[in-house]
């Protein structure tokens, strides 16, 4: 969608042009005032949203502020205008105030590089239920050379696929949205290999099909496979949230069980159905955000499980807000403690085989501080650690796509699917 940004920066400008201009200086007069006001109205507005309630748990860029007092000028002329006008007038501020609400969204979709289209931005999974005619799993070990020794089938598919599954919460209980799988064209084979696996998590809000849609995996690891006779991780973008407004933290809780539901009932099901490997050199996880912060916790508190993470603008410990200790750890300061990741690899350090990569926009100043933060912690336990900072972005999925096209090529080789 990001062919909208110039319209939608022309629609602005020439409506504003339109709406105030008048042929007597006084109603100019008024409405240039009408639309400072406005655009001031916008101004407070994101400062009280981002600044005061801190409502996303991130502060709002400059780019997307001042779409947002567009927006506001634009429906404070569109409202003057409608009141003794000509009709002309009137119907200009009927038309072009609401095209001016879309032109900012489109600015601020941009900004945030969240949604390539109409379907992504209206939550719709873009695909199908995944078949279930896949064949048996079976116990052999994942080959460590695999990327060397692997020669691709004939008739085997140039593409992965990608397909919605359920995963029930047969141990947690978990009430989790369904998941999205990405299978690669060596899994789709009548006699697949075992493979490695990802796990990866949206942001908050957000859905499993974020991964595929705003942050573009199956485009990355099908490009990967191209290069490697098909052969790619699988990989599960399993649902952390139950809800989109929802934040349990990825750990057991009264807020829900989400840690048994991810290391548990996740991992036993992807057995169940495909030929996954066994062993933490073969699992990694990854995450968005509040996902991020997921795939922190996880590979640093379970390197038994995750032998590699890699999290994009992730927090340093979980949080909803104040109520964080009293609603996810039953008042207890010192459980919380023990949930946090400096916590975590302190009590693991040192680590023996743990790869991360921690990534950041250099906008964001505060989540970029905490990657650093983290990123020299990991280092201190013992992790092979690496620190990405893309230029030109901030808290948004422009980041999480840059450092996804870096970082899941490598685990990929470091699963052993390298050449």
């Amino acid at each position: 969608m990001s062919f909208l940004v110039p319209l939608a920066a022309v629609v602005t400008v020439v409506t504003l042009y339109l709406l105030i201009r008048v042929p007597w200086r006084r109603g100019t007069l008024v409405n240039g005032a009408t639309a400072v006001a406005g655009a001031l109205t916008g101004l407070v507005a994101s400062w009280l949203v981002s600044d005061v309630w801190n409502v996303f748990g991130l502060p709002l860029t400059a780019m997307t502020r001042m779409w947002v007092a567009a927006a506001f000028a634009g429906v404070f002329l569109a409202a003057v205008n409608l009141h003794r006008t000509r009709w002309w007038r009137k119907l200009i501020a009927t038309l072009f105030g609401p095209l001016i609400t879309v032109a900012a969204a489109a600015g601020i979709n941009a900004d945030y590089g969240a949604y390539r289209n109409l379907n992504d931005a209206f939550g719709t999974v873009p695909v199908a239920a995944l078949t279930a005619s896949r064949p048996s799993p079976r116990a052999a070990a994942m080959d460590a050379q695999l990327g060397q020794h692997w020669v691709a089938p004939v008739g085997m598919p140039a593409h992965g696929t990608v397909g919605t599954v359920t995963i029930p919460g047969a141990t947690s209980h978990f009430a989790a949205r369904q998941a999205i799988i990405y299978l690669p064209p060596a899994a789709l084979v009548p006699d697949p290999p075992t493979l490695p696996v990802v796990m990866l998590f949206a942001g908050q809000p957000g859905a499993p099909s974020d991964v595929f849609t705003s942050g573009q995996v199956a485009a990355t690891y099908d490009a990967y496979a191209a290069a490697h006779n098909g052969l790619a991780p699988i990989v599960v973008a399993a649902d952390q949230l139950g809800a989109p407004l929802q934040n349990p933290m990825c750990v057991d809780s009264p807020i829900g069980n989400v840690a048994t539901y991810l290391i548990v009932d996740v991992p036993a099901w992807l057995h169940k159905h495909f030929r996954v490997a066994d062993g933490p050199r073969y699992w990694a996880v990854g995450g968005y955000s509040e996902g991020g912060t997921c795939a922190v916790q996880f590979g640093s508190g379970h390197p038994e499980l995750f032998g590699s993470f890699v999290s994009a603008v992730p927090e340093l410990q979980p949080t909803i807000g104040p109520d964080t200790v009293a609603k996810g750890f039953g008042g207890s300061a010192a459980t919380y403690r023990a949930a946090q990741p400096l916590t975590m690899m302190s009590a693991h350090a040192p680590y023996r085989d743990t790869f991360a990569i921690i990534g950041t926009g250099v906008r964001d100043v505060v989540f970029t501080q905490y990657a650093r933060e983290l990123s020299a912690a990991s280092r201190r336990a013992g992790i092979t650690t690496q620190l990405m900072i893309a230029q030109g972005s901030g808290h948004d999925w422009n980041t999480v796509r840059f450092v996804y096209a870096r970082a899941l090529p490598q685990l990929a080789d470091r699963m052993g699917l390298g050449r």
